[in-house]
Protein backbone atom coordinates (compact mmCIF):
# COMPACT_ATOMS: atom_id res chain seq x y z
CA UNK A 1 0.00 0.00 0.00
CA UNK A 2 3.19 2.29 1.03
CA UNK A 3 4.32 1.94 -2.90
CA UNK A 4 1.03 2.98 -4.15
CA UNK A 5 1.48 6.53 -2.59
CA UNK A 6 2.32 9.20 -5.51
CA UNK A 7 2.85 12.29 -3.96
CA UNK A 8 6.13 13.98 -4.00
CA UNK A 9 6.92 11.75 -7.08
CA UNK A 10 8.70 13.49 -10.45
CA UNK A 11 8.72 11.23 -13.67
CA UNK A 12 10.99 12.48 -16.33
CA UNK A 13 10.07 13.61 -19.74
CA UNK A 14 9.67 16.03 -22.41
CA UNK A 15 5.98 16.57 -22.63
CA UNK A 16 4.62 19.90 -22.97
CA UNK A 17 3.63 20.04 -19.45
CA UNK A 18 7.05 19.09 -18.44
CA UNK A 19 7.96 22.20 -20.51
CA UNK A 20 5.97 24.70 -19.53
CA UNK A 21 7.03 27.14 -16.76
CA UNK A 22 6.30 25.77 -13.04
CA UNK A 23 4.75 29.14 -12.00
CA UNK A 24 2.09 28.95 -15.07
CA UNK A 25 1.33 25.80 -14.25
CA UNK A 26 0.36 26.28 -10.54
CA UNK A 27 -1.47 29.10 -11.18
CA UNK A 28 -3.34 27.19 -13.82
CA UNK A 29 -4.02 24.11 -11.12
CA UNK A 30 -5.55 26.61 -8.56
CA UNK A 31 -7.60 28.18 -10.98
CA UNK A 32 -8.50 24.99 -12.22
CA UNK A 33 -9.10 23.59 -8.45
CA UNK A 34 -11.05 26.57 -8.01
CA UNK A 35 -13.18 25.63 -10.70
CA UNK A 36 -14.12 22.26 -9.64
CA UNK A 37 -15.14 23.50 -6.26
CA UNK A 38 -17.50 26.29 -7.80
CA UNK A 39 -19.05 24.01 -10.94
CA UNK A 40 -21.79 21.47 -10.13
CA UNK A 41 -23.70 20.73 -12.87
CA UNK A 42 -22.73 17.26 -14.86
CA UNK A 43 -21.49 18.73 -18.43
CA UNK A 44 -19.36 20.76 -16.93
CA UNK A 45 -17.54 18.02 -14.90
CA UNK A 46 -17.65 15.61 -17.92
CA UNK A 47 -15.96 18.46 -19.44
CA UNK A 48 -13.17 18.49 -16.60
CA UNK A 49 -12.65 14.63 -16.82
CA UNK A 50 -12.42 14.59 -20.33
CA UNK A 51 -9.63 17.74 -19.83
CA UNK A 52 -8.14 15.77 -17.28
CA UNK A 53 -7.59 13.07 -18.58
CA UNK A 54 -6.53 14.74 -22.10
CA UNK A 55 -3.93 16.45 -19.72
CA UNK A 56 -2.79 12.83 -18.37
CA UNK A 57 -2.17 11.32 -21.99
CA UNK A 58 -0.02 14.57 -23.07
CA UNK A 59 1.71 14.58 -20.18
CA UNK A 60 3.36 11.04 -21.05
CA UNK A 61 2.69 9.58 -17.24
CA UNK A 62 1.73 6.05 -17.43
CA UNK A 63 -2.18 6.32 -16.54
CA UNK A 64 -1.90 3.22 -14.07
CA UNK A 65 0.51 5.25 -12.06
CA UNK A 66 -1.84 8.19 -11.68
CA UNK A 67 -4.42 5.64 -10.83
CA UNK A 68 -2.37 4.59 -8.06
CA UNK A 69 -2.02 7.74 -6.36
CA UNK A 70 -6.08 7.17 -5.41
CA UNK A 71 -5.36 4.32 -4.07
CA UNK A 72 -4.55 5.16 -0.46
CA UNK A 73 -7.58 7.51 -0.89
CA UNK A 74 -10.56 5.16 -1.90
CA UNK A 75 -11.76 4.26 1.50
CA UNK A 76 -12.12 8.63 1.47
CA UNK A 77 -13.49 8.78 -1.58
CA UNK A 78 -16.02 5.74 -0.90
CA UNK A 79 -16.86 6.96 2.69
CA UNK A 80 -17.88 10.72 1.59
CA UNK A 81 -19.90 8.82 -1.08
CA UNK A 82 -21.85 6.53 1.04
CA UNK A 83 -22.53 9.54 3.74
CA UNK A 84 -24.20 11.39 1.02
CA UNK A 85 -25.93 8.89 -0.30
CA UNK A 86 -27.90 8.11 2.95
CA UNK A 87 -27.96 11.66 4.66
CA UNK A 88 -29.36 13.80 2.16
CA UNK A 89 -32.87 14.30 2.21
CA UNK A 90 -34.96 13.72 -1.38
CA UNK A 91 -36.93 11.57 -3.54
CA UNK A 92 -36.48 8.35 -1.99
CA UNK A 93 -34.76 5.59 -4.17
CA UNK A 94 -34.74 2.81 -1.95
CA UNK A 95 -34.27 2.27 2.29
CA UNK A 96 -31.53 -0.06 3.24
CA UNK A 97 -32.58 -1.20 6.98
CA UNK A 98 -33.83 2.42 8.60
CA UNK A 99 -31.83 4.27 5.86
CA UNK A 100 -33.29 5.61 3.00
CA UNK A 101 -31.36 6.11 -0.01
CA UNK A 102 -32.44 9.35 -2.50
CA UNK A 103 -32.04 10.26 -5.85
CA UNK A 104 -30.33 13.65 -4.58
CA UNK A 105 -27.74 11.61 -2.37
CA UNK A 106 -26.67 9.65 -4.96
CA UNK A 107 -26.49 12.88 -6.89
CA UNK A 108 -24.41 14.72 -4.47
CA UNK A 109 -22.17 11.24 -3.49
CA UNK A 110 -21.37 11.21 -6.99
CA UNK A 111 -20.11 14.85 -7.14
CA UNK A 112 -18.48 14.96 -4.41
CA UNK A 113 -16.24 11.40 -5.41
CA UNK A 114 -15.80 13.14 -8.71
CA UNK A 115 -14.65 16.34 -7.44
CA UNK A 116 -12.10 14.19 -4.70
CA UNK A 117 -10.55 12.47 -7.83
CA UNK A 118 -10.04 15.19 -9.81
CA UNK A 119 -8.33 17.33 -6.63
CA UNK A 120 -6.07 14.55 -6.19
CA UNK A 121 -5.45 13.90 -9.79
CA UNK A 122 -4.56 17.19 -10.78
CA UNK A 123 -2.20 17.58 -8.05
CA UNK A 124 -0.52 14.85 -8.29
CA UNK A 125 -0.01 15.69 -11.88
CA UNK A 126 1.49 19.11 -11.50
CA UNK A 127 4.52 16.60 -9.11
CA UNK A 128 4.75 14.14 -11.44
CA UNK A 129 5.89 16.68 -14.55
CA UNK A 130 7.51 19.37 -12.13
CA UNK A 131 11.04 18.56 -10.47
CA UNK A 132 11.65 19.76 -6.70
CA UNK A 133 13.97 22.26 -8.09
CA UNK A 134 11.17 23.54 -10.03
CA UNK A 135 8.69 23.65 -7.84
CA UNK A 136 10.49 25.76 -5.02
CA UNK A 137 11.50 28.38 -7.52
CA UNK A 138 8.50 28.79 -8.80
CA UNK A 139 7.09 29.04 -5.23
CA UNK A 140 9.35 31.84 -4.34
CA UNK A 141 8.84 33.75 -7.26
CA UNK A 142 5.02 33.71 -6.56
CA UNK A 143 5.62 34.22 -3.34
CA UNK A 144 8.01 37.09 -3.94
CA UNK A 145 5.34 39.82 -3.82
CA UNK A 146 4.30 39.25 0.24
CA UNK A 147 8.02 40.03 1.45
CA UNK A 148 6.90 43.45 1.36
CA UNK A 149 4.59 41.87 4.33
CA UNK A 150 7.47 40.51 5.84
CA UNK A 151 6.59 36.54 4.50
CA UNK A 152 9.86 35.02 3.94
CA UNK A 153 9.37 33.86 0.72
CA UNK A 154 12.33 31.79 -0.23
CA UNK A 155 12.28 29.81 3.23
CA UNK A 156 9.00 28.68 2.97
CA UNK A 157 9.53 27.65 -0.49
CA UNK A 158 12.16 25.44 0.50
CA UNK A 159 10.43 24.06 3.49
CA UNK A 160 7.41 23.60 1.44
CA UNK A 161 9.35 21.28 -1.10
CA UNK A 162 12.01 19.62 0.77
CA UNK A 163 8.42 18.28 2.80
CA UNK A 164 7.49 17.30 -0.36
CA UNK A 165 10.32 15.48 -1.84
CA UNK A 166 11.35 13.86 1.25
CA UNK A 167 7.58 12.17 1.11
CA UNK A 168 8.83 9.34 -1.16
CA UNK A 169 11.49 8.97 1.22
CA UNK A 170 9.61 8.27 4.13
CA UNK A 171 7.30 6.21 2.60
CA UNK A 172 10.09 3.87 1.66
CA UNK A 173 11.73 4.06 4.74
CA UNK A 174 8.61 3.18 6.75
CA UNK A 175 8.34 0.28 4.02
CA UNK A 176 11.49 -0.95 4.49
CA UNK A 177 11.12 -1.01 8.60
CA UNK A 178 7.90 -2.78 8.84
CA UNK A 179 9.11 -5.37 6.57
CA UNK A 180 11.39 -5.89 8.83
CA UNK A 181 9.06 -5.94 11.75
CA UNK A 182 6.78 -8.72 9.64
CA UNK A 183 10.11 -10.72 9.21
CA UNK A 184 10.31 -10.79 13.33
CA UNK A 185 7.31 -11.73 13.99
CA UNK A 186 5.42 -8.16 14.23
CA UNK A 187 1.52 -8.47 12.98
CA UNK A 188 -0.19 -5.10 11.80
CA UNK A 189 -2.94 -6.09 10.14
CA UNK A 190 -4.84 -8.89 12.98
CA UNK A 191 -5.86 -8.10 16.49
CA UNK A 192 -7.75 -5.03 17.69
CA UNK A 193 -6.94 -1.26 17.24
CA UNK A 194 -5.45 -0.92 20.64
CA UNK A 195 -2.91 -4.02 19.49
CA UNK A 196 -2.93 -2.62 16.09
CA UNK A 197 -1.58 1.08 17.28
CA UNK A 198 0.35 -0.75 20.17
CA UNK A 199 2.18 -2.56 17.39
CA UNK A 200 2.93 0.57 15.57
CA UNK A 201 5.30 1.59 18.05
CA UNK A 202 8.25 -0.55 16.86
CA UNK A 203 7.72 1.23 13.31
CA UNK A 204 7.28 5.06 14.64
CA UNK A 205 10.30 5.20 17.10
CA UNK A 206 13.14 3.89 13.78
CA UNK A 207 10.63 6.00 11.66
CA UNK A 208 11.06 9.71 14.20
CA UNK A 209 14.90 8.89 14.32
CA UNK A 210 15.50 8.17 10.67
CA UNK A 211 13.68 11.63 9.79
CA UNK A 212 15.91 13.51 12.10
CA UNK A 213 19.20 11.67 11.42
CA UNK A 214 18.17 12.57 7.45
CA UNK A 215 17.15 16.50 9.07
CA UNK A 216 20.86 16.45 10.38
CA UNK A 217 22.56 15.62 7.49
CA UNK A 218 20.54 17.52 5.35
CA UNK A 219 21.47 20.97 7.42
CA UNK A 220 25.27 19.69 7.35
CA UNK A 221 25.30 19.50 3.59
CA UNK A 222 23.54 23.00 3.19
CA UNK A 223 25.97 24.76 5.54
CA UNK A 224 28.99 23.27 3.71
CA UNK A 225 27.38 24.27 0.65
CA UNK A 226 27.53 28.03 2.60
CA UNK A 227 23.43 28.08 2.56
CA UNK A 228 22.44 31.76 4.22
CA UNK A 229 19.04 31.75 2.95
CA UNK A 230 17.38 33.63 0.16
CA UNK A 231 19.60 36.96 0.30
CA UNK A 232 21.54 37.73 -2.56
CA UNK A 233 21.39 34.17 -3.77
CA UNK A 234 21.30 33.87 -8.15
CA UNK A 235 20.21 30.84 -10.55
CA UNK A 236 22.08 29.19 -13.67
CA UNK A 237 18.61 29.35 -15.49
CA UNK A 238 16.34 32.46 -14.82
CA UNK A 239 12.68 31.35 -15.25
CA UNK A 240 10.87 33.31 -18.07
CA UNK A 241 7.81 32.98 -20.31
CA UNK A 242 7.96 31.14 -23.42
CA UNK A 243 5.42 30.67 -26.08
CA UNK A 244 4.35 27.47 -25.18
CA UNK A 245 3.04 29.48 -21.52
CA UNK A 246 0.93 31.95 -23.40
CA UNK A 247 -0.43 29.77 -25.51
CA UNK A 248 -1.26 27.49 -23.01
CA UNK A 249 -2.81 30.57 -20.69
CA UNK A 250 -4.77 31.71 -23.79
CA UNK A 251 -6.29 28.08 -24.40
CA UNK A 252 -7.12 27.64 -20.49
CA UNK A 253 -8.70 31.08 -20.32
CA UNK A 254 -11.06 29.79 -23.36
CA UNK A 255 -11.68 26.51 -21.80
CA UNK A 256 -12.71 28.80 -18.42
CA UNK A 257 -14.67 30.98 -20.43
CA UNK A 258 -16.46 28.16 -22.08
CA UNK A 259 -17.36 26.10 -18.75
CA UNK A 260 -18.43 29.54 -17.21
CA UNK A 261 -20.83 30.31 -20.07
CA UNK A 262 -22.16 26.58 -19.95
CA UNK A 263 -22.63 25.96 -16.50
CA UNK A 264 -24.35 29.73 -15.46
CA UNK A 265 -27.08 28.97 -19.02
Amino acid sequence: MLNNIMIGQYFPGDSFLHRMDARVKILLLLILLIEVFVFTSAPVYGALIVLTFLLILCSGVPLRMVLRSLKPLWWIIIFTFVLHLFSHPGRELCRVWQFAITQEGVEQGTLISVRLMLLIILSTLLTFTTSPLKLTDALESLLSPFKKVGLPAHELAMMMTIALRFIPTLISETDKIMKAQQSRGADFVTGSVLARLKNMVPILVPLFLSAFRRADDLAMAMEARCYRGGAGRTRMKEMKLARLDYIAMCIFALLSMGLGVSFYR
